[in-house]
């Protein structure tokens, strides 16, 4: 074992400029990191300082001479650009399909079955935002008693009701039955129920949400991590991604703040194995509402943190930054957008300086963290060896 623990944060859709193939995706010109930065000044000293703006140039970020850490970026192999299929990757699953996407929509052949089986007509159908549909239809949904189903940028089922109106259980139950219809060709990657509570105009969604994703097929790295006895803890949506396989203590977090101040408590907890956590705001609440200052906000608020994750970090600590897919809150488009994610790996006895390159897959990530605990999962190719050893400015 290299690294005794392993911090690996995933910014969720802080991608770093458009892949070859982005044009097939519709998401030409699309470079979140960039595009902000030329929208609007960036104020990342820490970030930088790790070499982030190494990884090529942006607007008003500096290179430094000699970067804190290990920095690069990675491309994406799987098709698509969801949520399932940036983490499955991360952990060494390529898909030879990408999950379905519904723009327009689930078709009718879903939605009958749907409602047949529940006994419940639905409202809305269509990609919305979770916060916003809850507005539109919200008080339509307590004065009918239909369940409000939406999707969104992911590849998702989402089925939102109010605690008054439909029990959990029974909302529970009604996701199983959308899990159940969601094979094949209509398999989404998650279903989710989303209840609120309140009143029209004041309606809230609670901390009750339940993901039911798609197993992961067998032998990812949360899997390879479990079988050799590596404890792993995730904080925020780690979890329902991979439906809690391998991890062993898990926390729900509130979003980025929630996230960050979870993750310096859990260090706390455990001396020896992966922290894998999730920080959502960037996408949930910035990147698909296209709110390029809050985007830029959250970014800083990052970057401010880092200083308290520094000093919770012990000499065999490393510390990974990564994302999942970009969103870029400056174009049109309110989706996911085909990009690079970077890619910055640092910590008290890890090689700095070091220029990782372009990486062919995030899977290069998972297979790092494996080889560091003794084990390996099917793809990417590791870059411990290139970080493993006492900081050094290489070339």
């Amino acid at each position: 074992m290299t690294f005794q623990r392993i911090i690996w944060i995933v910014l969720d859709s802080v991608g770093i400029g458009e892949m070859p193939d982005a044009a097939a995706y519709g998401d030409r010109g699309s470079d979140t990191l960039g595009n902000i930065a030329r929208s609007r000044a960036l104020h990342l000293p820490n970030l930088c300082s790790l070499g982030l703006a190494n990884i090529r140039p942006l607007t008003g970020l500096v290179p430094v001479a000699e970067p804190a850490g290990a920095f690069g970026k990675c491309a994406l192999a799987s098709p698509g650009k969801d949520t399932t299929t940036g983490h499955w990757e991360m952990a060494g699953i390529h898909l030879d399909e990408p999950f379905p996407l519904y723009p327009q929509g689930f078709p009718a052949e879903v939605i009958d079955e749907f409602e047949r089986r529940t006994g419940r007509r639905v409202l809305g159908n269509k990609p919305a935002s979770g916060t916003e549909i809850i507005k539109e239809l919200g008080e339509e949904h307590v004065r009918t008693g239909s369940p409000i189903v939406y999707t969104s940028a992911d590849s998702v089922f989402q089925i939102a009701a109010h605690e008054d109106v439909i029990p959990l259980f029974e909302l529970y139950k009604m996701c199983e039955t959308a899990r159940d219809i969601l094979r094949g060709e209509h398999e989404v990657g998650r279903v989710i129920a989303r209840p609120f509570i309140g009143e029209p105009g004041s309606f809230t969604r609670t901390a009750n949400r339940h993901d039911y994703a798609v197993p992961p097929p067998r032998g990812m790295l949360l899997d390879q991590l479990h079988a050799k006895g590596v404890e792993t803890f995730s904080i925020g949506k780690i979890f329902d991604v991979f439906l809690g396989r391998g991890i062993g203590a898990q926390i729900k977090t509130k979003g980025n703040a929630d996230g960050m101040a979870k993750a310096l408590e859990a260090l706390d907890d455990f001396d020896s194995g992966l922290l894998f956590a999730n920080l959502v705001d960037f996408d949930m609440l910035y990147g698909h509402r296209n709110d390029v200052e809050g985007y830029a906000r959250a970014l800083e608020e990052v970057d401010a943190w880092l200083p308290s994750l520094d000093a919770k970090l012990g000499v065999g600590d490393l510390v990974i930054l990564t994302a999942d897919h970009g969103c870029d809150p400056t174009t049109s488009s309110t989706d996911h957008s085909r990009e690079y994610v970077p890619l910055l790996a640092y910590g008290p006895n890890a090689r700095s300086g070091v220029n990782l390159g372009v990486r062919a897959t995030l899977s290069d990530i998972g297979q790092t963290v494996a080889e560091n605990f003794g084990t390996a999962i099917s793809k990417g190719a590791s870059f411990l060896g290139e970080i493993r050893g006492p900081a050094s400015h290489a070339a």
